[in-house]
């Protein structure tokens, strides 16, 4: 079969590799996979891994091979779930399996889906409609991320709720802070990305350097009653915090690795905020996703700015390293 491996930090190469037997597995023949910036930054160096690897934990297709149980039939459509967890250790059994002890992501941690076929255990499909675009589907892994990132900020309706990033993730983010019935102000230097998210529902989408104005124009002076940073910056962790109300929730959605400087620690106190680090998503997160997408509530294919076939995938991460770029598809024959 044909997989993108990464073979030195930068080396991204595609090649015929073995098919997996599928033994106690069952086996997905992959038609749309996601270019994830967690991709980047392996083929970067920046996460390190053990190498050979075939890259991608973002993936769509069809079921080749039944597993053993037969929990989902031959030809059915399906998400993977990516995240590995053992269901036995102590957060497992507190029912956090996205932060399992013994766990880990397909791409990083074992061999990912950029590839022709994924041998993966059956409890990890999930069934996506027929009638749900690839382009939709394209999405539908980072949707799931999204979703476990909102259940983290009790909206009521009439709140205002800041996003600041509106990357896909944070257009996405729009779009389910939106249907929650919040007033949404979107943030980012990008008029594109911004035009984009009042397209999705945000009552407004301003430059940073207007946001603190937008904010308080809008609640009268009081800040934002949510706020998800998408970004992963200490200054955009930062700006979220001044832009939160008393009581607030703030979301840091967006990564940072870095462990110098510091926050507005004053703000934290007063406020009396709620901070709130989720880490990728759960089996129920991702099913809520496939739901979203498939009633129409959530629209993912206006993300998409490019697609290539799976013999071009080290372009198609080169483009995924574009500031201006949404989604980047990887289209599997």
């Amino acid at each position: 079969m044909l997989s993108a491996r990464l073979i030195e930090p930068g080396l991204v190469e595609v090649g015929e590799t073995d098919t997996p037997n599928g033994r106690g597995l069952a086996v997905v023949r992959m038609q749309t996979l996601g270019v994830c910036g967690t991709d980047s930054s392996i083929v970067a160096g920046k996460i390190p891994v053990d190498l050979p690897r075939v890259l991608g934990h973002e993936g769509i297709g069809v079921v080749e091979q039944p597993g053993p149980l037969g929990l989902v039939a031959a030809g059915t459509r399906v998400l993977i779930d990516p995240s590995i967890s053992c269901e036995v250790c102590d957060l497992c059994r507190r029912g956090y399996p996205n932060l399992c002890r013994n766990g880990g992501l397909m791409g990083r941690d074992i061999d990912g889906l950029f590839a022709n076929y994924a041998a993966v255990p059956e409890r990890q499909l999930l069934v996506v409609p027929d009638d749900v675009s690839s382009d939709e589907a394209g999405a539908i892994q980072v949707l799931g991320t999204c979703v476990h990132a909102v259940k983290a900020a009790p909206i009521h309706p009439g709140d205002v709720a800041v996003v600041i990033g509106l990357g896909v993730a944070g257009q996405l983010i729009v779009q389910l802070l939106t249907a929650s019935g919040a007033r949404v102000i979107g943030v980012t230097r990008s008029q594109e990305k911004r035009d984009l998210a009042i397209r999705h529902g945000a009552r407004s989408a301003v430059a940073p350097a207007d946001a603190k104005e937008a904010v308080m124009e809008a609640t009268s002076g009081r800040g934002a009653e949510v706020v998800v940073e998408a970004v992963g910056s200490q200054a955009t962790f930062t700006q979220a915090i001044e832009l939160a109300g008393a009581a607030a929730t703030v979301v840091f959605f967006g990564t940072a690795t870095g462990s110098s400087g510091g926050l507005p620690y004053y703000l934290l106190y007063i406020n009396e905020l709620t901070i709130r680090n989720p880490r990728a998503a759960t089996k129920a997160d991702y099913q809520r996703a496939i739901d979203l997408v498939a009633d129409g509530t959530i629209s993912c294919a206006p993300l998409v700015s490019c697609r290539f076939p799976l013999a071009e995938a080290d372009k198609a991460l080169e483009a995924a390293r574009e500031s201006s770029t949404l989604k980047v598809l990887i289209t599997v024959d």
